[in-house]
């Protein structure tokens, strides 16, 4: 049986104050908080800035000795890429996440395509390009626009043993389907929730303002189970941030999984 790990996406929220983190507490102070509670977590401060070596090494210390980190690329790689720049920027993230690396508390590099990232060929090129460059980090790729979840690129990812993130999210014309496809021994699981009417808007707080109802909770639990099956390592990580949803979210899935017999976060 796998080992299964649960987290969620961040942990540096002020409303979390009161739902998740104590009266009082510092901001300094939620990482190390956070450590004791949850397994891992999927750092996304370095999709709007590019990490520094120095702030993941500090990292390191405040989340105790254990816990571990997954972490999105910087948005130069994903969202705004330049094709004559991308690979000074590559190299300049690789050099800030290298403390995470060689703590070999890193569990993956997470790359999050934009849903106007189409199946084109260029785009398939600069993401062959892309997958060789960091060919000896472990990664997780996720796509937000359905078509590139098609037999090619599930044989693709596979043939690279790269985890192709299996997605929750509003069921929407174009979005990705909810498939649980393992391409790797690491299988990579977001859930962003399902506000449908709010997914294309901009406000990112409404978006993820969502909790999952227990039997939804459930079906993942199963699913997971299954998943656990063909992979020695699950990550899970909650999106449904606001208000420590995705914290409460978490804890259900843990004791749902431990009902049916799957420890997890040991």
């Amino acid at each position: 049986m796998s080992e299964i790990l649960i987290g969620t996406s961040g942990y540096f929220y002020n409303d979390w104050v009161r739902h998740v983190y104590p009266e009082g507490i510092k901001q300094k102070d939620f990482l190390n908080y956070y450590s004791g509670l949850l397994p891992t977590v999927e750092l996304n401060f370095s999709y709007h800035a590019m990490p520094k070596s120095e702030n993941l090494t500090k990292m390191l210390v405040d989340g105790g000795s254990s816990l571990t980190f997954s972490i999105k690329a910087y948005k130069t790689l994903t969202h705004e890429i330049n094709q004559s720049q991308w690979e000074n920027e590559a190299k300049t993230y690789l050099t800030a996440i290298d403390p995470l690396l060689k703590s070999n508390r890193l569990e993956a590099v997470l790359f999050q395509f934009p849903y106007s990232f189409k199946y084109e060929n260029d785009n398939r090129r600069y993401l062959d390009k892309l997958l060789k460059y960091f060919k000896d980090i472990p990664l997780a790729v996720e796509f937000r626009k359905a078509d590139w979840y098609s037999g090619k690129v599930i044989e693709g990812m596979k043939n690279r043993n790269i985890p192709l993130v299996s997605l929750d999210m509003p069921e929407l014309p174009k979005l990705p389907p909810s498939m649980d496809v393992v391409t790797a021994p690491v299988a990579y699981i977001r859930l962003h929730g399902r506000n449908g009417e709010a997914w294309w808007g901009n406000d990112d707080y409404v978006r993820h303002d969502y909790l999952y109802t227990d039997s939804e909770i459930e079906a993942w639990a199963q699913r997971i189970k299954r998943i656990s099956q063909q992979t020695s390592r699950v990550l899970v990580y909650f999106n449904n941030h606001p208000k420590g949803k995705a914290f409460r979210n978490a804890q259900t899935l843990e004791k749902m999984l431990n009902e049916i017999g799957i420890k997890v976060n040991e």
